[in-house]
């Protein structure tokens, strides 16, 4: 594995394991990986065996104003005054309240996880998981289990919490984790707890609520509201704060008002 910053190569240990984790391997020739922090899972598959197949996006990040189902890739910096303005305002939607208890919360209440049949959300049904589905959104320079256009092997994925470039392998499966922005346990204490369970398979699903990132700011993120955690990448945080209000609304999920506030100064406010 190598991550590239500034076009300099440098070496990428482990990722670290969170609270709640599960960390499975299993290693002859064929490599597995699955990680679940918080709701949020590493990547992995059984069958390493090589293969290429078509790009399905130039993995170009886009706005999120620009992006509001998430069907393109990743997270484009906000930074006009008027792209800030529509964010605020965008924002200011959001309705509020305190975190409810976590009593009660696991991860199958949202369904298994990377489903290809829940429904209401984009690339539902369409033959390819959830986790495969957000690989090919945002990865460059894809290549596909031999036979397949769906399982993506290796990849070069920009990661936008951290800033950097990485070259993925699916042998190093967890270097690249899939980022619930707003997690599934936060959801669960802002009233997902009460929703119907297809409700809350499709905020488990829906790639408006995903974002391939590197694993260790994943885990080092958990279950965090804005209040607590931000990605590192400066440029990129009122865009996060975007997405987050994108899904909250979405789902008419509040959000508390520590966070609010935090969202709301990450774009200007």
């Amino acid at each position: 594995m190598r991550r590239l910053r500034g076009g300099a190569a440098v070496g990428v240990g482990p990722a670290g394991a969170g609270s709640g984790t599960r960390f499975l391997r299993a290693a002859a020739g064929a490599a597995a990986a699955v990680l679940l922090v918080s709701g949020c899972e590493g990547l992995g598959e059984a069958d390493s065996s090589a293969g290429s197949g078509p790009t399905a996006s130039d993995g170009q990040a886009v706005s999120p104003l620009k992006n509001p189902d998430g069907t393109k890739p990743g997270l484009a910096p906000v930074t006009t005054d008027a792209d800030q303005t529509a964010a605020r305002k965008l924002i200011e939607e959001v309705d509020t309240k305190k975190r409810g208890p976590k009593t009660g919360y696991e991860r199958d209440e949202f369904g298994y996880a990377w489903m290809d049949t829940a429904d209401g959300v984009p690339l539902a049904r369409n033959g390819c998981d959830t986790r495969n589905d957000l690989l090919r959104r945002d990865g460059r320079d894809l290549r596909f289990r031999a036979g397949s256009d769906c399982v993506v092997i290796a990849m070069t994925l920009h990661d936008p919490y951290t800033g950097t470039t990485i070259e993925w392998r699916k042998q190093q499966a967890s270097e690249v984790q899939i980022d619930h922005v707003v997690p599934l346990s936060y959801s669960w204490q802002m009233g997902a707890s009460r929703w119907p369970e297809s409700k809350r398979e499709q905020l488990a699903n829906d790639v408006l609520n995903l974002m391939p990132v590197e694993g260790r700011a994943n885990s080092a993120k958990g279950d965090s509201g804005l209040a607590s955690w931000l990605p590192p990448d400066k440029r990129i945080r009122c865009a996060y704060a975007v997405r987050f209000a994108q899904v909250a609304l979405k789902y008419e999920m509040p959000v508390t008002a520590p966070d609010k506030q935090m969202m709301l100064r990450q774009c200007g406010g």
